[in-house]
């Protein structure tokens, strides 16, 4: 196993934070090689504690980090030596240009002259930020300083690749080249930690799921596991301008969620032509004007899982394969 994190507690005792904060609590998961795994949770759910952690800038109060067989806790270089790291901070690099600043960072990490240089043209051209390769970095988009930030840590990723946040300010065509690198790392064998709160990107993306919440890991699995605690479809309709919500039918399994002219349930999949008959039934009287049935999401199966605080124990799904050994 890649990366293996038992018990890992994470306290704070004083500082700019509430004296005894709990940061993280007695968490468990564990990265293989050539798997990405993305950390799911709102702000504040003690991911990138977690994260600082795992890389060596921070120590944990209680439990053991283990990179490749060794605990990180008591050697952090090692940790620095086998992580590549993109905090969810902006990089800052005024009066380098994001070639320059690729380059660097593999020299950096152990690349040569020209292993260095040949990287940083690969990644320029994956990401399609050629046009701002010789641009000082205080005239870049913040889009553009997430990209090279990225080629950054991809230029010498190590074993273990930690990405906090890394679509953040990124356009869709380029976040999508963004991806395509992240799925080729883990094809050649290095482990992926994604930490996101964007839970439409994460389903896309992973492999495996874990989901922290108040310091907690909540859930385990991969999406299609964890979609599987919640209802099996989702009606959406669009009610057309001036029309009351409908009375929820007796097959819904959920309150409904009204967002503006949008009203959503969710209900079991034995119900589809139900709810298809009185969807139907409803725009043919113009009271809707359009309407939707699609399996549920991850992100319903994350509120559901987030809003009832359900514990890790109930909700931690089996890990397909060998994966805590």
């Amino acid at each position: 196993m890649l990366l293996l994190i038992e018990n890992l507690t994470k306290v704070y005792r004083g500082g700019f934070r509430k004296e005894g904060t709990v940061a993280n609590d007695g968490i468990c998961f564990s990265v293989a090689a050539g798997e990405i795994v993305g950390l799911l949770g709102h702000n504040g759910a003690g991911k990138t504690t977690l994260v600082n952690q795992i890389a060596g800038i921070a120590k944990p109060t209680s439990g053991t980090v283990r990179l490749s067989g060794r605990d990180v806790v008591a050697d952090p270089d090692f940790a620095r030596q086998e992580c590549a790291f993109m905090p969810q901070a902006q990089a800052r690099f005024d009066g380098v240009t994001p070639r320059q600043a690729i380059e660097v960072i593999a020299r950096i990490r152990g690349a040569g002259r020209a292993a260095a240089r040949a990287r940083a043209d690969e990644l320029i051209e994956a990401l399609d930020i050629g046009h701002w390769a010789k641009t000082s970095g205080e005239r870049l988009s913040g889009g553009v300083r997430r990209l090279t930030s990225f080629a950054m840590a991809a230029a010498v990723p190590g074993r273990l690749m930690i990405l906090d946040e890394p679509t953040n300010d990124v356009d869709p065509v380029r976040r999508r080249r963004l991806w395509e690198q992240v799925r080729m790392l883990g094809m050649t064998g290095c482990g992926v930690l994604l930490v996101t709160h964007n839970v439409v990107e994460a389903e896309r993306s992973v492999d495996r799921l874990v989901i922290l919440d108040k310091g907690r890991v909540v859930a385990e699995g991969t999406s299609a596991d964890l979609r599987m605690g919640s209802a099996g479809l989702r009606l959406e309709v669009t009610l057309s301008l001036g029309a009351l919500a409908p009375d929820s039918p007796g097959w819904v399994e959920s309150s409904p969620l009204r967002q503006g002219q949008r009203w959503t349930v969710s209900l079991a999949q034995e119900s589809a032509a139900a709810a298809l008959e009185w969807a139907q039934g409803l725009r043919k009287a113009g009271h809707i004007e359009e309407f939707s049935l699609t399996p549920t999401s991850l992100e319903d199966a994350y509120v559901r899982i987030v809003d009832a605080g359900i514990p890790a124990e109930v909700e931690r799904l089996a890990p397909r394969g060998d994966q805590h050994v």
